[in-house]
């Protein structure tokens, strides 16, 4: 009994070995997608939480969200409230979950600490090139012609192929 108990054992460890590992990660950047007023440091963003104001930015339909009259509006600009707020000085905290308002409370109490922090690089303000691939980005343009440039066929002095 205990032998058969042992090949069962091994025969299904062995297969279970055999068997291909199909699990697959699925990242997608979205740098180029991010608004320039953005901390640096995420590849990927789906919502910014601003606790100075209580406000979220959702970055694929570039929309805040915001409480109005205890409902829960969105627009395509900050509400005439805010209209002195600096984004590019107030502090982002990433949120990368569904529909984050409706855990507005949760939000509030857990970044509470960092209103009024004005310590974010902004990707406006970076020079790390990655950031470049975002349109409004101040280098956009000459990421881009160093870009066209780098697909050129000639060599490396930007002459064309067969020319001497």
């Amino acid at each position: 009994m205990r032998y058969i108990l042992t090949l069962i054992t091994a025969v299904v460890f062995s297969s279970a070995l055999s068997v291909p590992a199909n699990a697959q990660v699925s990242v997608t950047f979205n740098l180029d997608r991010q608004p320039i007023w953005g901390p640096t440091g995420y590849d990927h963003v789906e919502y910014y939480y601003l606790p100075d104001i209580g406000v979220y930015y959702y970055v694929p339909q570039h929309r805040y969200f915001y409480l109005e009259k205890e409902r829960w509006v969105s627009g395509s600009s900050l509400p005439s409230r805010y209209r002195s707020f600096n984004l590019y000085n107030s502090y982002k905290v990433v949120i990368n979950e569904s529909t984050p308002y409706h855990n507005d409370k949760t939000y509030r109490e857990k970044y509470a600490s960092f209103k009024g922090r004005h310590d974010q690089e902004s990707i406006r303000d970076s020079r790390d090139p990655k950031y470049y691939v975002n349109p409004k980005h101040p280098e956009h343009k000459n990421w881009l012609k160093q870009n066209k440039h780098g697909n050129n066929k000639g060599n490396d002095h930007g002459e064309k192929s067969g020319r001497k």
